[in-house]
């Protein structure tokens, strides 16, 4: 006995459109509201979010204190935009769209390494791991592998050459059919923001000497000029980035590809500029505080080793000054400091 041809059809055409991915028309809300889960960015997710808070309880079991600055920026900014970029609306739409997925991986290679390194885990790390744990932690970081990824030319250039790698080879087209290499594209995003933004964030000494704070504005500077390169790159290219993917899977509200290939520049370009600031703010913060800490150091150190004038005895005359010392002659801030506390 044979079905309906007109129920058969019906059916047909819903599995051919269901498999072509037609979802419904994405809209300010729907990109709010759709969510999707991600097992394994679940896990890393989890995985950092209680490691970070079990470095805090340990720290705040000795007495110390953890600054809730750090602790919100890493879980809010650094988990948040792994969070939206792998689980949100963004992710229910990056095979049909392509602006979506040039939104998710500026959020995985920027943003989030930003937030994450905002939290200082490495200082964290250091603090909350028992002595020896804690030596390793500094060796692995000083290590020879580690200071090349991290020398900030080096970082700065594996940034530039991950995000040319994902959009003008095979890699990003593949990794749109491929589920365990899409998983993987995510991670290496990650991964090389963080050799770039955690070092330079951090308290810990992991980069040069010659590394000082003028020299990381300087280089957060050049990082953010390079970071816009890729958005340009993508907005003005005239061949299709996984054209035959997206040309195959547009499903039919969505606009031209190749203007849906400038949106996803365009907002790279965007995205990438206005995390430049903060990144500098954040760095000159650093700066800032360091120098209150080295000339509060420096006024402690003066402060011993003045000796107290000693008083002359009653009806006696002070001895003729014959050398004056350097604090009062000198006019510079720092004799001029020791002069008002005298």
């Amino acid at each position: 006995m044979t079905g309906d041809p007109t129920t058969a059809a019906s059916a047909l055409s819903a599995l051919s459109a269901l498999s072509a991915g037609q979802l419904a028309e994405l809209t300010a809300g729907r990109l709010l509201t759709s969510w999707q889960l991600d097992i394994p960015a679940l896990l890393l997710i989890a995985a950092l979010a209680m490691s970070y808070g079990w470095g805090v309880r340990r720290v705040q079991r000795r007495g110390e204190r953890w600054p809730f600055a750090r602790a919100a920026a890493f879980t809010v900014l650094g988990l948040g935009a792994l969070t939206v970029a792998t689980m949100s609306g963004l992710a229910v739409y990056d095979h049909v769209l392509f602006w979506p997925a040039a939104v998710q991986n500026i959020l995985l290679d920027l943003v989030a390494p930003l937030g994450l390194a905002l939290g200082d885990p490495l200082r964290l790390a250091v603090e909350a791991l028992p002595e020896g744990a804690a030596a390793r932690v500094r060796r692995t970081m000083t290590g020879r592998l580690v200071r090349v990824l991290t020398f900030p030319l080096v970082s700065t250039v594996l940034v530039l050459a991950t995000e040319l790698t994902v959009y003008f080879t095979p890699y990003f087209a593949t990794a749109l059919r491929v589920g365990w290499l899409h998983q993987l594209m995510y991670l290496h995003l990650l991964v090389a923001g963080c050799l770039f933004v955690v070092p330079v964030l951090t308290r810990e000494q992991t980069l040069p000497a010659w590394c000082t704070h003028p020299v990381r504005a300087a280089l957060v500077f050049l990082d953010g000029i390079v970071d816009a390169v890729p958005g340009l790159v993508v907005m003005t290219h005239g061949t299709l980035i996984a054209g035959a993917w997206y040309l195959h899977h547009a499903p039919s509200w969505s606009p031209d590809v190749q203007h849906d290939q400038q949106i996803g520049g365009g907002a790279m370009l965007g995205i990438a500029e206005l995390t430049a600031l903060p990144f500098l703010l954040a760095l000159l913060y650093q700066w800032a505080r360091a120098e209150r800490l080295q000339t509060a150091a420096l006024d402690r150190r003066l402060d011993a080793e003045i000796p107290p004038a000693a008083p002359a005895a009653p009806g006696q005359n002070a001895a003729p000054e014959r050398v004056r010392p350097w604090w009062e002659t000198e006019q510079n801030e720092v004799a001029a400091r020791i002069r008002r506390q005298r």
